[in-house]
């Protein structure tokens, strides 16, 4: 082992290596600091001015503009053909094969028919190629899009209300009956893309993006997870082939899974093999694209792949008929004509959206970050608003339902050589040629298929169950944040689920704030460093002064808890040692009466006696002589030992209390009469507190809330927490040198 010698010879050859500064200069406040400095002047501008400038328009200013809206003007005439083209055409037909099966399975999710899906697939993505900023992400159906948008469909559209208008003994199984639910549900979720779309454009034309970040990433994962949840528990009656009703709402995961056990014994054998089969050969195509990634040029189209194997079988040994297993049934070829949404129904579902708007804004923003960091570009979260809000609003009049980024897809987009939106533009060119040509091959395709396609897809979101562990040992409050967000999602509903998570990540913020860290600092010997007391062995306080930090801005909701920390940290009460010297006085004033009705006593019974014997009496008896005592510390003597404490401790031994307003980023009305009153209670005790390390911003807060007064100057504002200490050493006599010299 080495010898402690060699440790301390390497301790002081790295402190000779360390770089070193030396500073001398006076010890700042901030009424000095202000005088030594000139602020800039600033011309004010009055509102209409500053209107005035907003409209104002030249060539540049709606160039900008022009580019900012259409961000395809601005990359395509510089694309470089010869060294993206391939990559993009390769990744565009990629993506496109995944499109096609993904979009006709989702339909399944939002309730609608799959051809729906397709509409979505085509529409929304070849719009964002104009509009959006993301290069490499994959704009679509999603799953928990499509799980919002199917339990809004559910419950406007219910299977009772359908069947009041019909008669037959056996409803379920007329056609007429399908198509009039169907299309009633296609209304309400062409209608909710319409709104979700113009409260995403609104958003992002009144710069609203930062909406987002209320969504944090423990929440949005414990809600994609308990998405996750409703969606596969929505595709175990198709992988079933059993028929039971769909449900939406609070417990709606409840009533479905109970719904399935109840009618377990109906399964159709035939479509669970071929689910169950189709599962298998798209796990196992999965793990092979995992493995050897590097080693193939492009992932293996396993979902196209198992959809065109699945609709061969299925038509060559006749499922549908033979073995009543249920199939997609017809595709109408080619694309419908525009029609306007049915805006009567806007009131009933304002709420939910709301919540797809904001939830897939996210879902894309988060993604279209990550790949901009990736690669090395930057996107506009508000004209990422604006390209979904148009993506799903002027989609709606073509029949498709919300959209968002697709994480599975944009993955393969990327990773196959995406370069720019033209992937994705290719992509929906693909999809265009299945709904205008070769759609209807598509119908024998069993919807068991397709609900194995998106049961294997969801097998990403369950892997966030291991968030748990990990947000367990990281943080406590994100993972309640998580927990909360599944579990609200999961029995409350995805609408629901999602307000209480927000509600609650807020309030984890208000608790924060409300209940921060409070420590006191001292000094890292020869050095203008301050740290906690607590944490490190080689911290030591300044004799006499305490250095008090709050790790949060000091605003109503901790005004008191500020209080009672600073109390409590210092050791020094101010209410408490006026109440014992209140204490003591009104001792003091009873022994003073007493005594002097003794006097009285005395006088009377020795009225005949000399007065140097009355006199020498009295003061044997230690009686105030002319209303005074002769000790003047009897009362303190006789005080208990927690008012001596109070009383005596901080009159010899603090005479300094320093708030370190680091970490404070605003400070509202409440806090500044708190720290007012601070600053005056504690002057009564003969402790003066100053102020360290307070921004500007700060400070033009305490100005406008009327701070400053003859009692409470800028010269108790200090630049820093040394010049503060300094500055109380030498009102205290204790310092030798009054200027900053490490």
């Amino acid at each position: 082992m080495r010898s402690t010698m060699e440790h301390a010879q390497e301790h002081e050859a790295c402190l000779e290596q360390t770089q070193r500064y030396c500073v001398e200069r006076p010890i700042y406040n901030q009424k000095l600091l202000q005088e030594q400095l000139h602020r800039r002047e600033r011309t004010p501008q009055t509102l209409r001015q500053k209107i005035a400038h907003s409209c104002r328009c030249s060539s540049k200013k709606a160039k900008s503009h022009l580019y900012s809206f259409l961000p395809i003007l601005k990359w395509l005439p510089r694309y470089p053909v010869k060294e993206y083209l391939l990559g993009d055409i390769i990744s565009g037909i990629s993506t496109g094969v995944m499109q096609l099966p993904q979009g006709l399975a989702y339909a399944l999710l939002a309730a609608v028919p799959p051809v729906f899906g397709l509409y979505s697939s085509f529409y929304p993505v070849f719009l964002y190629t104009f509009f959006g900023t993301s290069k490499h992400i994959s704009i679509g159906t999603f799953a928990v899009i499509s799980m919002m948008v199917g339990g809004v469909a559910v419950r406007q559209v219910p299977d009772e209300i359908i069947s009041v208008g019909y008669n037959s003994t056996n409803v379920t199984d007329s056609l007429e009956y399908y198509n009039a639910r169907d299309t009633k549900r296609v209304q309400v979720a062409v209608t909710l893309a319409f709104l979700s779309g113009i409260i995403q454009l609104c958003l992002g034309l009144l710069r609203f993006g930062f909406v987002a970040i209320y969504l944090t990433e423990p929440l949005v994962r414990g809600f994609t997870t308990a998405a996750a949840v409703h969606v596969f528990t929505s595709q175990l009656k198709y992988l079933l082939g059993i028929k039971t009703n769909r449900y939406s709402g609070p417990l709606s995961v409840v009533y479905s899974i109970a719904a399935v056990l109840s009618k377990i014994t109906t399964t159709n054998i035939a479509a669970l093999i071929v689910g169950l089969t189709c599962i298998v050969l798209l796990l196992i195509g999965k793990e092979i694209n995992f493995r050897f990634k590097k080693q193939l040029p492009v992932p293996i189209p396993m979902e196209i792949i198992v959809v065109i194997i699945g609709t061969g079988v299925s038509a060559g040994m006749n499922l549908s008929e033979s073995y009543r297993v249920d199939v997609v049934g017809n595709i109408p070829q080619g694309l419908r004509a525009p029609a306007v949404p049915e805006i009567q129904l806007i009131p009933a579902i304002f709420v939910d959206a709301i919540a797809i708007a904001i939830v897939g804004f996210s879902m894309a923003v988060s993604m279209a970050k990550i790949f901009a960091l990736k690669h090395g570009y930057t996107i506009d979260g508000n004209q990422e608003l604006i390209a979904l809000g148009i993506c799903n609003s002027v989609g709606s009049f073509f029949q498709s339902f919300s959209i968002t980024c697709s994480m599975s897809r944009s993955l393969v987009q990327e990773s196959t050589g995406g370069k720019t939106q033209i992937a994705g533009a290719l992509s929906s060119i693909m999809v265009l040629l299945v709904i205008v040509a070769i759609g209807y091959l598509f119908e024998p395709l069993p919807q068991t298929v397709l609900a194995a396609i998106v049961m294997v897809n969801l097998k990403g979101m369950f892997k966030q169950f291991g968030d748990v562990v990990h947000f367990w040992r990281t943080s406590k409050i994100e993972l309640a944040i998580w927990v909360v967000a599944f579990v609200a999602s999961l029995f409350l509903g995805l609408d629901y689920g999602l307000l209480t998570a927000v509600a609650f990540a807020m309030i984890t913020v208000i608790y924060r704030t409300q209940s921060p860290q409070y420590r006191i600092l001292g000094q890292i010997p020869d050095t203008d460093i301050y740290c906690d007391m607590e944490e490190y062995e080689e911290v030591k306080e300044y004799p006499g002064i305490k250095i008090f930090q709050a790790n949060a801005s000091l605003y109503f909701a901790n005004s008191e808890s500020y209080t009672s920390a600073l109390k409590k940290k210092t050791g020094v009460d101010p209410c408490a040692i006026l109440a014992a010297r209140r204490k003591a006085q009104k001792r003091h004033a009873r022994e003073i009466k007493a005594a002097n009705k003794l006097r009285k006593k005395a006088v009377l019974k020795l009225t005949n006696d000399m007065e140097a014997s009355i006199k020498h009496e009295i003061a044997n008896d230690e009686l105030p002589v002319n209303g005074k005592f002769a000790s003047a510390d009897a009362s303190v003597q006789d005080m208990s030992p927690d008012e001596r404490e109070h009383f005596m401790e901080p009159k010899t031994n603090i005479h300094s209390l320093i708030l370190d307003f680091t970490p404070v980023n605003f400070v509202d009305s409440v806090g500044a009469k708190t720290l007012k009153s601070i600053i005056k209670e504690y002057k009564e005790v003969g402790v003066c507190v100053c102020i360290a390390s307070c921004s500007g911003p700060v400070m033009n807060e305490l100005t406008r809330l009327n701070f400053f007064d003859n009692t409470v100057t800028r010269e108790l504002l200090f630049h820093s927490i040394h010049d503060a200490v300094l500055a109380c050493q030498v009102k205290d006599g204790s310092a030798l040198q009054t200027d900053f010299d490490l």
